[in-house]
């Protein structure tokens, strides 16, 4: 064989090889699980997220949803319906939701987003080394809801008593309590927390806040749907509540007072560009645990005239957005 045939051999099969590969996996359909915090929905974030790396769904992914018909102890059994799916890779959105996973499966990879405390709440071994079949997205919710007390108490400075809304079923709330606690002393604030587990324990809550005199609402992340929002930012309305939440956009946009929390879009980003690392072959057990880097506070000025504040300017500065 001379030269030239041989240099023209050779680059055929160096270029035949790649088409050959991406022919390949073409025709590979990949099978995402996604169990979500509360109600049964793939955020759009995480979907353009995958889809800017190469997935569309019906081409080469589908993704499977479940969740939750009740508490959070319902979740295990989506999770269980979901494994049986055959996944290539499970996401869980929120802490109960990975904690249902990883009982789930300790083989399939995981991938959380938005998991507090990931070594407490035992999801991973280390943050730098998972160790395990699981990894993700965590939260920093110390610095959410330090960040949160000091913003509440800058916006209506004259409040002493906040209620505070959480899921003590969630292992997330509770492990934030001692943040919190020190925050509200440093400011003077005396925190009454509420129970609420479901929808049903919302009316308990009002009634139990009316009779706590309270003069401010702080809010953790609830399974509830949109109505139950609703009702939750109408109250506060009624009784003249400032009110902040680490919670979902739904809320300020329904009429919450302050907004503060990570970005999820970015979570849901970072947390697609890990599937894709994990349908390329990386090991879970090896991707470090990612941490938030963006958080967004948003102010809702119509709701603070509407309750007679005047935001200090040094806050509106700090905002993400605010709405007129």
């Amino acid at each position: 064989m001379d030269r030239r045939r041989f240099l023209l051999t050779s680059l055929a099969g160096a270029l035949g090889a790649p088409l050959a590969v991406e022919a390949q996996q073409a025709g590979v359909m990949y099978r995402i699980g996604f169990l979500p915090f509360s109600a049964c929905s793939v955020p759009e974030a995480f979907r353009s997220a995958l889809n800017g790396r190469g997935y569309v769904e019906g081409r080469n992914v589908v993704i499977e949803c479940r969740a939750a018909t009740g508490p959070n102890e319902g979740l295990s059994d989506a999770a269980t319906e979901l494994m049986r799916l055959k996944l290539d890779v499970l996401v869980a959105h929120g802490t109960p939701a990975a904690r249902a996973a990883q009982r789930a499966t300790v083989t399939t990879p995981v991938v959380f987003v938005t998991a507090g405390d990931p070594v407490g709440n035992s999801l991973v071994t280390s943050l730098a080394r998972p160790g395990k079949n699981v990894t993700g997205m965590a939260a920093m919710d110390p610095i959410q809801v330090i960040k949160g007390v000091e913003f509440l108490k800058q916006s209506a400075p004259r409040i002493t008593r906040v209620a505070v809304l959480l899921d003590l079923s969630n292992p997330n709330h509770g492990l934030q309590m001692n943040e919190q606690d020190a925050a509200a002393h440093a400011l003077g604030l005396e925190l009454r927390r509420i129970d609420i587990r479901r929808p049903a324990d919302l009316d308990a809550a009002f009634t139990a806040m009316v009779h706590q005199r309270a003069q401010a609402v702080f809010l953790f992340p609830l399974r509830i749907d949109p109505p139950d929002t609703d009702r939750i930012v109408e109250f506060t309305a009624t009784h003249r509540l400032p009110s902040l939440g680490l919670v979902d956009q739904q809320y300020i946009a329904a009429g919450l007072l302050l907004y503060y929390t990570f970005n999820r879009a970015e979570q849901f980003d970072r947390a697609a560009t890990l599937v894709d690392r994990i349908l390329k072959g990386a090991n879970p057990a090896e991707i470090p645990v990612e941490q938030p880097t963006k958080f967004d506070l948003v102010i809702n000025l119509k709701t603070a005239k509407a309750l007679g504040l005047t935001i200090p300017p040094s806050l509106l500065l700090r905002a993400d957005q605010v709405i007129e």
